[in-house]
C-alpha cells in the first residue's frame, strides 16, 4: 500500500510539473488573426496554400471498390470490408471527408484573407499577377473540397429536404461560431459554382510558356512575355488551372443532376452535359480520346518521359510521380511475392461484354460458360488477372483454380484470392518483387482523366436529350460510347449491333453507359459513389469463381449489408454531439 501511494504521488508531481505537455500555452499556437509574413519571402503564405493541395482526397488510391459489387479484399482489417459487412456507422466511416476537407478549407480561407497583404515578388507587377493566381487556386480548391464534402455527407433531413454541409467562407478563429447549421444542397452547389467562376476568371487555361505577348490573355493587362511566364509558365504545371476548374465543374454538376440529389438542386442534366462538353471541346472533341488511354498506368515510355509536370494525353490533372512498387507489393499474386489484396468479383467480370459488344447473357452472344474468358472484351484481361492469365516481368502463368495446388489458388493462403481473380489494372507488370532482384518503376495518380469527362458527358447527354441528342458542343451519348468501345476493341468487326440497338432507347443506353463507366473507371474510386448517386441496389452479393477439374462454378463470396438510407453518408456523430445546430441525415444515428 505504501509503495502504491509513493507511485501515485510521483505521477501527480510529474503531471503537475509538465502541464505544458497537456495544455498548450496560448503563445504556442499561431494566431490566425495576426500572421506576420516576412517581406520578400512568400514561402510561408505559399505553404499555407499547399496545405490545400496536400489534402486533396485523390492524392492516393482508396480502393473503396471493396465495399461494392466490384471487389473484395483478403485484408481482414480493411475498413471498407468492415463497411460492407455492416459496420458502417456515423462513428466508423472510412469515407468521411469532414475533418480533412474543413481543415483544407480553413487553410484556403487564410490564403484568401491574406493574399493581398503578401509581397509575392519584388516586382510589383509580378506580385499582382501572383495575387491573382493564388486567389484563383484557393477559390478552385475550396470548391473541390466542398464537392467532396457533398459527395460524402450531403443527404436528406427527416423532412426529406436535401441538405448539404455548413459553409465556412471565412477564417475561423478561437471565438468563431462553430455551431452552424447545414446549408441546403442547392446553396452549397451555388457556392461551388461561384468559387469555380472566380477561379476561372483569375487562372490561365494551362501553365505554359507563351511564344509572345500577343498570346497573353486580356485579363492580365499590359505585361511582358517574361512577366507572364514568371507567374503562369510551364514551371507551375500541376497546379490548379482554368482547365482543371472546368473539369471540377463537370464533376460537381454530374453529382447534382443525378437521381440522389436532383430534387435538391436547380442543376440539370443539360447543364452537366454542357459542362463536360466544354472540357471535351477544349481538348479537341471526339478525336481527342487518347488512343492509349486504357493503359495510362502502364505506358512505360510515356511515363518515363514525364517531366516538368507535363501530362500524357489521357490525363487532365495528376499528382507528382514517384518510383516505387507499392501497388504491386499489395496486389501481385503470392507467387510473384505480392499480397493479392484487391480481388475483383465475378460480378465485375460478367460486366465485360463479348468482343462483339454483346452482353454475355444476351441471346446469340457466343458466350461459353465452360470457357468464360474466350472471345471477351479485351479490357477484361487488361484489368483483371483471370485463371491462366500472365503477370509480372516474366509473364508468369497464374493458376487460380481451387485445385491448382499453388499459393495463387482460391483461398489457398492468407494472401490468396478470395474470388478466383487478382487485380491487374494500375499495376506495372515490369515490377519485380523477388527479393533477389527487386526493382521499382514510375507511378503517378491521376486526379482527373479525360475518359471520366467523356463518360460524364455521355451520361448527362443521354438523360437530357436521349442517345442521339447533343447540347451546345454537339457531343451525343451514342458518339461518345461508340468512340470508347472502339478504342477498347469492342464491336469493331461487326458494327457493334448492341450499341446500334441501344441508340433507340434512352433506358437501354443508360444501362450501357453505366456499364461502360463501371468498366473504364474500375478500381479508381468511382463505383462506390456512382451506385449511390444513381440510387440503385447497394447490396448485391459479391461473387467469385471456383475452378475444379477445369470446370468453373460461380460461388458466393461476401454479402453487402447496406441499408437503403446508406445511399447517403452520415454526418460524423461527434460533430452532432458537439453542435446542436447540425442535423443528421435521415436513418443515421
Amino acid at each position: 500500500m505504501k509503495r502504491n501511494m509513493i507511485l501515485l504521488l510521483a505521477v501527480v508531481f510529474l503531471l503537475a510539473g509538465c502541464k505544458d505537455l497537456l495544455v498548450p500555452e496560448i503563445e504556442n499556437n499561431r494566431d490566425l488573426n495576426g500572421i506576420k509574413y516576412p517581406a520578400n519571402d512568400a514561402s510561408l503564405p505559399f505553404g499555407i496554400l499547399l496545405n490545400g493541395y496536400n489534402r486533396i482526397p485523390t492524392n492516393s488510391w482508396s480502393f473503396n471498390d471493396v465495399a461494392t459489387d466490384d471487389a473484395v479484399t483478403n485484408d481482414q482489417g480493411n475498413g471498407f470490408l468492415k463497411m460492407a459487412n455492416g459496420q458502417w456507422t456515423a462513428t466508423n466511416n472510412p469515407l468521411t471527408q469532414w475533418t480533412n476537407a474543413y481543415a483544407a478549407i480553413q487553410y484556403l480561407n487564410i490564403t484568401l484573407r491574406d493574399v493581398d497583404t503578401v509581397q509575392w515578388a519584388a516586382d510589383a507587377v509580378i506580385s499582382k499577377l501572383f495575387r491573382m493566381r493564388i486567389k484563383g487556386e484557393a477559390y478552385g480548391l475550396r470548391a473541390l473540397f466542398y464537392y467532396h464534402l457533398l459527395q460524402a455527407h450531403a443527404g436528406p433531413s427527416e423532412s426529406g429536404a436535401i441538405l448539404g454541409v455548413p459553409l465556412n467562407l471565412e477564417v475561423q478563429g478561437p471565438t468563431a461560431d462553430f455551431n452552424k447549421p447545414r446549408a441546403t444542397f442547392e446553396v452549397c452547389m451555388q457556392q461551388i459554382y461561384s468559387d469555380l467562376t472566380k477561379a476561372e476568371e483569375l487562372l490561365p487555361l494551362d501553365y505554359e510558356n507563351i511564344a509572345g505577348p500577343a498570346l497573353i490573355p486580356e485579363k492580365y493587362g499590359a505585361i511582358t512575355k517574361e512577366q507572364y511566364d514568371r507567374v503562369f509558365g510551364a514551371a507551375f504545371r500541376g497546379f490548379l488551372t482554368a482547365r482543371v476548374v472546368k473539369a471540377i465543374r463537370s464533376k460537381a454538376a454530374l453529382l447534382a443532376a443525378s437521381p440522389a440529389f436532383s430534387t435538391g438542386t436547380t442543376t440539370t442534366w443539360a447543364d452537366a452535359a454542357d459542362d463536360a462538353g466544354e472540357v471535351m471541346a477544349l481538348k479537341g472533341g471526339m478525336s481527342a480520346l487518347s488512343a492509349n488511354g486504357l493503359t495510362w498506368y502502364a505506358n512505360a515510355s510515356e511515363i518515363a518521359g514525364l517531366a516538368d509536370g507535363a501530362n500524357p494525353s489521357e490525363i487532365l490533372w495528376r499528382n507528382n510521380y514517384g518510383d516505387n512498387r507499392d501497388l504491386e507489393q499489395a496486389n501481385f499474386p503470392p507467387s510473384l511475392f505480392g499480397n493479392g489484396r484487391i480481388n475483383p468479383t465475378q460480378n465485375l467480370v460478367d460486366a465485360f461484354p463479348m468482343a462483339t459488344g454483346m452482353p454475355i447473357g444476351s441471346a446469340g452472344s457466343g458466350y461459353d460458360a465452360a470457357n468464360p474468358y474466350t472471345g471477351r472484351d479485351p479490357r477484361l484481361r487488361m484489368f483483371i488477372l483471370v485463371n491462366g492469365g500472365t503477370a509480372g516481368p516474366n509473364n508468369t502463368l497464374i493458376n487460380t483454380a481451387a485445385d491448382g495446388g499453388t499459393n495463387d489458388a482460391l483461398n489457398s493462403v492468407g494472401t490468396s484470392t478470395r474470388t478466383g481473380y487478382y487485380l491487374r489494372k494500375l499495376l506495372r507488370q515490369d515490377v519485380n518483387l523477388n527479393p533477389n532482384s527487386a526493382n521499382n518503376q514510375r507511378h503517378y495518380k491521376p486526379h482527373i482523366r479525360y475518359t471520366e469527362i467523356f463518360l460524364n458527358c455521355a451520361e448527362a447527354a443521354n438523360e437530357a436529350w436521349g442517345p442521339l441528342g447533343a447540347g451546345k458542343y454537339g457531343f451525343s451519348a451514342y458518339d461518345i460510347i461508340k468512340a470508347i468501345r472502339k478504342r477498347a476493341g469492342v464491336g469493331t468487326t461487326n458494327g457493334d449491333p448492341y450499341l446500334e440497338e441501344a441508340k433507340g432507347s434512352k433506358e437501354q443506353m443508360r444501362e450501357l453507359i453505366r456499364n461502360e463507366r463501371r468498366i473504364e473507371l474500375c478500381f479508381e474510386g468511382f463505383r462506390f459513389w456512382d451506385l449511390r448517386r444513381w440510387k440503385v441496389n447497394l447490396s448485391e452479393k459479391a461473387k467469385g469463381v471456383s475452378i475444379t477439374n477445369n470446370t468453373p462454378t460461380v460461388i458466393d463470396v461476401e454479402s453487402r449489408q447496406f441499408q437503403p438510407f446508406m445511399t447517403y453518408g452520415p454526418i460524423p456523430y461527434g460533430e452532432i454531439l458537439k453542435f446542436g445546430a447540425l442535423e443528421q441525415n435521415k436513418g443515421w444515428r
